[in-house]
């Protein structure tokens, strides 16, 4: 079979394979195609890409003869327009709010797999390109908010004086969080976290953070370790803890969100307004409204001397290392598909697959989808 690798558009730094995937994807008897100047941005060049197996063609050339196609992020109009039928589409394209690109899809008769579907269980986890990335947003958000801070983060014992540590306020402890509460606290840090997952209070302590606890969270085993919506007297008790947390730290690092809903606001402009002077706040969850009432997505705002970066795209700042494991995360999706002969087989009775695949044979395959396309 043929993949093509597509080059990213609309100044994304990433490509779906850098050319250690490319030999990896020539071990398992795929033929590459890849498109010119697909991974440079990546500091991957064509030439290393030809040295390792793959062929360097147009973009044109991708659709027209390739398999399977790879991409990061949704195809544009003009992509799903070239696509042929039958052909196979392997992207992240948000699947539960981008109802219109399904139905396109749908009609087109490509056979579509968004990785953001990937099912939270165990067997999935070296597939899992949402944990990969948000490994990297944690990482970098945190580095960001150092580098605008006007403080250290550590404490330091010098002949001026003692310097106190920064105080980083962490909401939301999935794997981004994790990342940045891990990070902060090598940087010297005092780190609190909050999260309405009780179970995630000993990995936030485990990481050297304090967790910040609410009793009466609501939690979902069927969530598939996702934060759920809460009551309203659960809302109520978390604003004001969580006001109390924040206009007492200096950097606070949003990350909560909920799959296929707009995110939680847990940062109102009346605590924005009571935080300290040269105070940070770093939303990664702004793509999808944000955690801070006051964010902008892909922007930075200055309200009451407090800095407020909306960025969930920090995995475009390390476009070698993202490339790197999503490319990973996807040749362990592609590996069990793929029989003797080195064809491709859709098994949509494995469950990795069927959670996976959005649309099949002019169908849409994936039960959450088809519920809220209802």
């Amino acid at each position: 079979m043929i993949i093509g690798i597509l080059k990213e558009l609309n100044d994304e730094k990433r490509v779906s394979f850098l050319p250690e995937g490319v030999q990896k994807l020539k071990n398992m008897q795929f033929d590459v195609l890849v498109e010119n100047d697909a991974g440079l941005s990546a500091r991957a060049k064509d030439e290393r890409y030809a040295e390792l197996g793959a062929t360097i063609v147009t973009r044109k050339e991708v659709f027209e003869k390739a398999d399977i196609i790879s991409q990061i992020n949704p195809p544009t109009v003009e992509d799903i327009s070239a696509m042929r039928d039958g052909q196979i589409l392997m992207s992240m394209f948000f699947p539960l709010v981008n109802h219109d690109l399904v139905k396109e899809l749908k009609d087109k008769n490509v056979s579509s797999f968004s990785m953001d579907m990937i099912p939270r269980i165990t067997r999935a986890q070296s597939m899992d390109v949402l944990s990969s990335m948000a490994t990297v947003a944690g990482y970098k958000s945190v580095i960001a908010a150092a580098e605008k801070l006007p403080y250290f983060f550590p404490m330091l014992m010098t002949a001026a004086g003692t310097i106190k540590p920064a105080r980083v306020l962490v909401l939301g402890a999935g794997v981004a969080g994790l990342m940045a509460i891990a990070t902060a606290k090598r940087l010297g840090a005092e780190v609190k976290a909050f999260d309405v997952r009780s179970a995630v209070k000993e990995q936030v302590e485990s990481l050297g953070g304090k967790f910040v606890e609410i009793e009466g969270a609501k939690e979902d085993k069927a969530a598939g370790g996702y934060a759920v919506e809460q009551s309203e007297g659960f809302k109520q008790k978390q604003k004001d803890l969580i006001h109390q947390q924040a206009i007492n730290s200096e950097v606070i690092i949003c990350t909560a969100q909920i799959p296929g809903k707009k995110a939680p606001i847990l940062i109102t402009k009346n605590t924005v307004d009571k935080m300290h002077p040269a105070s940070i706040i770093i939303d990664i969850a702004s793509s999808t409204g944000g955690n801070c009432e006051l964010t902008q997505d892909d922007d930075v705002i200055y309200h009451n001397q407090v800095t407020i970066v909306g960025n969930s795209n920090f995995m475009n700042e390390m476009p070698s290392d993202s490339s790197k494991m999503w490319g990973n995360n996807l040749i362990n999706f592609l590996r069990p598909m793929i029989d003797d002969k080195g064809n491709l087989e859709i098994d949509l009775e494995d469950e990795i697959i069927s959670g996976t695949c959005i649309t099949h044979k002019g169908e849409i395959i994936s039960k959450k989808v088809k519920s809220v396309l209802k």
